[in-house]
């Protein structure tokens, strides 16, 4: 019996449906290949022991910001492990890494052809402001009909819900390319793939990667409510202290997401920071470069 109030309603379920009952050979197959990524990431992260983790990040954290970031990474992340929390919590960067992953593999291609075919970025945009606005629990629905409990729906709905920021900014960042750039690459005879790959991409450089910063953040966001599905990681220490109404394990839960949060936020901020210095240094050098400015 169909349980939809509506006729939208009846159609999605009956999609998702026709999806589970003509195609689930393939899903199964899908999720095994994906849930098999997901757990070799985590049981890699996992066989690290804490004190090189803590040294790598540590040095990360002081070649990107400085000193005083560094310090706060180590006093971060050795209370993480303080509150006996390092197991979830390489669970969890397990999760965001390959759901990060995901949403790059799919998304930057997406933003490149969005930014090249003003129909497809029309298309594209109406797609992602109803992937951005939809409750992020209604995508936990059909990935738990078509793939089950566990890690791999939790992969896949955390992609669907962080993959908008880098195809929207990958398209905003290929279209601020300066047309004069793109005038100067076309006049040495460069053909579009290397117009793509020599100019745009390097330019649209500092977009993309607050593109990815953006994703990141998204899929941490998404890890409690992920728990739900079987994710694991920091989500369901949370999710386990809401059940009990535990302050205790929900305070430590939710201390532990935040201060994984500000660690990947401000270390992949860099890396879009100065990719946009290095934008405006090499502007700075075609502009001031003798012949550039002669005028025909």
């Amino acid at each position: 019996m169909n349980s939809s109030s509506s006729l939208i309603g009846q159609f999605a379920e009956n999609a998702v449906n026709f999806l589970f009952n003509h195609f689930r050979g393939g899903f199964d197959a899908f999720s095994a290949a994906l849930g098999a990524v997901v757990k070799l990431l985590e049981t890699g992260l996992g066989a690290v022991p804490f004190p090189v983790m803590l040294v790598v990040f540590i040095a990360l954290a002081l070649w990107r910001r400085g000193v005083v970031f560094a310090a706060f990474v180590g006093i971060a992340l050795l209370a993480i492990n303080y509150m006996g929390l390092w197991p979830q919590t390489t669970a969890t960067l397990a999760l965001v890494v390959a759901a990060t992953f995901f949403s790059l593999v799919v998304g930057v291609p997406l933003g490149i052809w969005g930014a090249r075919n003003s129909r497809v970025g029309l298309v594209l945009r109406s797609l992602l402001d109803f992937m951005q606005t939809m409750p992020a629990f209604v995508y936990l629905i059909p990935a738990v009909i078509l793939f089950g409990l566990g890690r791999v729906p939790a992969v896949i709905a955390t992609v669907v819900f962080a993959m908008p920021p880098v195809v929207r900014l990958t398209t905003l960042g290929i279209r601020q390319v300066r047309e004069e750039l793109l005038e100067a690459g076309r006049s040495f005879g460069s053909t579009d793939s290397q117009l793509l790959w020599k100019i745009q991409l390097p330019n649209a450089m500092p977009s993309i990667m607050a593109g990815v910063n953006q994703t990141i953040m998204m899929a941490l966001s998404m890890v409690v409510i992920a728990s739900m599905i079987g994710a694991g990681g920091l989500g369901e220490y949370v999710l386990s202290g809401i059940q009990r109404l535990d302050i205790g394990i929900g305070f430590e839960g939710g201390l532990g997401v935040v201060l994984l949060a500000i660690v990947l936020d401000r270390l992949t901020e860099t890396f879009g920071t100065k990719s946009k210095k290095k934008v405006k240094l090499a502007a700075r050098t075609t502009k001031g470069a003798p012949g550039n400015a002669a005028s025909t």
